[in-house]
């Protein structure tokens, strides 16, 4: 390859570091724990309804750019929750891990100083199983689904006395999605013999796949360091290859959040 050439793959591959790190933008962190409660159903593991205590954790990274005139916010929210469950009778016990990463990007609408609105869409992917400790022939079900979906906030900023506070609500709903699933009665070894996989993925939408991700926090300061408390409502249910599940969460979480602003460098 020769010398020109060389150059000028070099300049296409820094040439979009160059760009990005012109851009300064204000980032907020955050990271809060909590612990909940769970109502879980997996009609593939059992009919009946297993519940119990949840631990989860959750982190998340927004950043305001200086794009669309420093209206554009990116949201990245990492979670994961464990739970231990029993059913009403006593007679089962489950165990259940569940992750999600859901993407962001949320156009602002200021309506004063103190209050403003965003909404945009948003992509998240969730990952996990459930173990039934009961079942000897199916003990695990994987859980695996995507969505594209809409989301939306509320922002208000207020003041006690000197102390500034942020109160914060945000909606996440799917919309479209594809989710794996096991037929009814369609044990996992029959499915890595199968050459079929096209009936373990489905379409999802409103109409079989009915969830939604809420969040309500406040944010306020600790002398050099901000605290943040938050109820987390999360929704997660289907009704794919004649198998019913949900996943009905209550949390509340604390953590700390950091604001901090990225500092511009130039490439040349």
């Amino acid at each position: 390859m020769n010398k020109p050439l060389l150059t000028l793959l070099f300049l296409i591959l820094l040439s979009p570091l160059s760009i990005h790190a012109q851009k300064d933008s204000i980032i907020t962190r955050a990271t809060l724990y909590g612990i909940g409660h769970t109502n879980q159903l997996d009609t593939y593991l059992s009919p009946m309804e297993y519940t119990g205590p949840e631990l989860r954790i959750l982190r998340e990274n927004m950043r305001k750019s200086k794009c669309l005139e420093g209206k554009l916010m990116r949201q990245s929210m990492f979670q994961a929750n464990v739970s231990m469950l029993g059913n009403k009778a006593g007679t089962g016990s489950e165990f259940s891990f569940l992750a999600n990463w859901n993407l962001a990007y949320l156009y602002q609408f200021p309506i004063d100083n103190q209050l403003k609105f965003l909404v945009g869409p948003h992509i998240d992917l969730n990952g996990g199983m459930i173990y039934n400790f009961r079942n000897s022939n199916n003990p695990v079900n994987a859980k695996a689904y995507a969505n594209l979906g809409a989301s939306g906030m509320a922002m208000y900023q207020f003041r006690i006395k000197e102390h500034p506070f942020m109160l914060r609500y945000q909606l996440n709903l799917p919309l479209i999605g594809l989710m794996f699933s096991p037929e009814y009665g369609q044990p996992y070894y029959e499915m890595s013999l199968s050459k079929d996989w096209g009936k373990n993925i489905c379409f999802t939408s409103l109409h079989n796949q009915p969830s939604v991700r809420q969040f309500l926090s406040v944010d306020f300061p600790i002398r050099k360091t901000y605290l943040r408390l938050e109820y987390v409502c999360d929704i997660q249910q289907a009704k794919v290859n004649h198998l019913k599940s949900h996943a009905w969460s209550h949390a509340f979480m604390i953590g700390f959040v950091r604001h901090f602003q990225s500092v511009s460098q130039s490439v040349k």
